[in-house]
């Protein structure tokens, strides 16, 4: 399965930014607890515009995260129905752009929007990609019962699984160790 570049990288972000929630953190811990992780994830993934690095931006990302993991359970068609209202609700004009290190591609809010709009209307943009070619099964949460981390699909016969347990497992026994 191949989607757009820029969708992947965006849904490879969502997954990111969700997975950083207990229980589908590594550490079981929420690892977007502060402003520091906020910016850390930040720097990871690229982003570039507009970060005020306070606690309000960071209240905001939370409500998008929560935003974002609830569209990634949905079905096709009630994901259309929140993918229409992050654009509606941000205004959301897509043009292309290109900057950086960038090539063309989509952009539909301005670069000095608040941070959580951004995130939310780039998402909506990437789940239009997914919506269109019928690949809503791409987007799973992790089967295991301890699980709840996201999981991306890329894979051609559509089998892949979570590995956030395992990780999570590795982690606090090489944490337990030192």
């Amino acid at each position: 399965m191949r989607f757009a570049h820029d969708t992947e990288e965006v849904l490879g972000f969502v997954v990111a930014l969700c997975n950083t929630e207990p229980p589908a953190s590594r550490s079981g811990a929420d690892e977007l607890a502060t402003i520091e992780q906020l910016d850390a994830l930040l720097v990871a993934h690229g982003y570039t515009g507009r970060v005020d690095h306070d606690e309000a931006e960071l209240r905001d990302v939370h409500r998008t995260r929560t935003l974002l993991r609830h569209a990634w359970t949905l079905d096709r068609d009630d994901c259309v129905e929140a993918v229409n209202k992050m654009l509606r609700d941000a205004r959301a004009l897509p043009r292309l752009v290109r900057h950086d290190e960038q090539d063309w591609h989509m952009h539909a809010t301005e670069p000095d929007a608040p941070l959580a709009e951004r995130m939310r209307v780039e998402a909506a943009l990437a789940f239009i990609d997914v919506i269109r070619m019928n690949e809503m099964g791409r987007l799973r949460i992790c089967a295991a019962d301890d699980c709840t981390g996201l999981l991306l699909d890329l894979s051609r016969n559509g089998l892949k699984r979570c590995g956030n347990r395992m990780n999570m497992i590795a982690f606090r026994e090489r944490r337990a160790e030192s």
